[in-house]
C-alpha cells in the first residue's frame, strides 16, 4: 500500500444509473477531513477516467471492462435485466406484475445491441414504438418519462456493478472507501490511519501492569483472621 500527498478531495467516479448517496453520506460522517467529490463517467471509456490530469482515484462502472493486473476489482452487486418499451407495445400489455423470459423478446428489434447505440439512445428509439431496449433496471428508471415503460426479463443474467482502481494508487484514503461500500463499521478499518496515534488500554486502578504480560497477583486483606477452608478454626469466646 502506498502513501500519497494530502488530496485536496477524493474523487469517484461513476456510470449513470449508479447510485452512490448511501456511501457518500457514510463517507462524510467518517472522514471529515477529507471530502468527496463525484464524477459522471462516459461507459464506453470508464477505464480512462482514472488515467490522465484530471483522473478519479476510484469508479464506480458496471462489468464487464477491460481490466488487467494494474487494476483491482471487487464485485459490489447485481442489477436486473429489464426491457423497455412504449406504452403502445404489445409486451406493455401483460401488466407491470407480469414478468417477461427472453423467448418473449424473440422477433423484437432489440435496440440495446446496436454498438453504435448508448444505453440512452436505445431507449429514446424504444420510446417511439420501434423495437425494444434491454437494459439494467437503473438505466430505465434514470430515462423513465411519459410514454414509456419496462418489464423485468427473469432468465437474463443481471449486470454487474463493481468498483475498480489503479493497484499502483492504493492507500489509505482507497482503503476507507472499500470498508464504506463493504460495509465495515467505522471501528473496523483494516488499516490505521496515518495521523491516529497508537492507542494501548488504561490499567486497572489500584494494580500495576505484569511486564510479562500476566494478570497482577491479588494481595490478601489486611487484618483478617483465618478464611474458610483453610483447615483453621478461630478461637472460642469463653463464657
Amino acid at each position: 500500500m502506498t502513501t500519497e500527498p494530502t488530496r485536496a478531495s477524493f474523487r469517484i467516479g461513476f456510470v449513470p444509473g449508479v447510485t452512490l448517496s448511501k456511501w457518500s453520506r457514510l463517507w462524510q460522517e467518517r472522514r471529515t477531513d477529507l471530502p468527496l467529490t463525484v464524477v459522471e463517467a462516459d461507459p464506453a471509456r470508464a477505464l480512462d477516467s482514472l488515467t490522465g490530469d484530471d483522473a478519479v482515484d476510484m469508479l464506480l462502472a458496471r462489468l464487464p471492462l477491460a481490466t488487467d493486473d494494474d487494476h483491482s476489482v471487487i464485485r459490489l452487486y447485481d442489477e436486473r435485466a429489464v426491457v423497455v418499451v412504449s406504452k403502445d407495445h404489445p409486451l406493455a400489455a401483460l401488466g407491470i406484475e407480469h414478468e417477461l423470459t427472453a423467448a418473449d423478446l424473440e422477433g423484437q428489434t432489440r435496440h440495446d445491441l446496436d454498438p453504435a447505440l448508448t444505453d440512452a439512445q436505445a431507449v429514446d428509439v424504444a420510446a417511439t414504438g420501434s423495437g425494444v431496449a434491454v437494459v439494467p433496471q437503473s438505466i430505465a428508471r434514470l430515462h423513465s418519462r411519459s410514454g414509456l415503460t419496462y418489464r423485468f426479463v427473469s432468465d437474463l443474467e443481471p449486470t454487474v456493478v463493481a468498483l475498480v482502481w489503479l493497484v499502483d494508487r492504493t492507500d489509505d484514503d482507497t482503503d476507507d472507501f472499500v470498508g464504506v461500500v463493504r460495509g465495515r463499521t467505522a471501528r473496523s478499518s483494516r488499516t490505521r490511519r496515518r495521523d491516529e496515534p497508537e492507542q494501548t488500554a488504561p490499567a486497572k486502578k489500584g494494580s500495576a501492569p505484569d511486564p510479562r504480560g500476566a494478570k497482577p497477583k491479588r494481595t490478601p486483606p489486611q487484618g483478617r483472621g483465618p478464611q474458610r477452608g483453610t483447615g483453621r478454626s478461630r478461637p472460642r469466646r469463653g463464657r
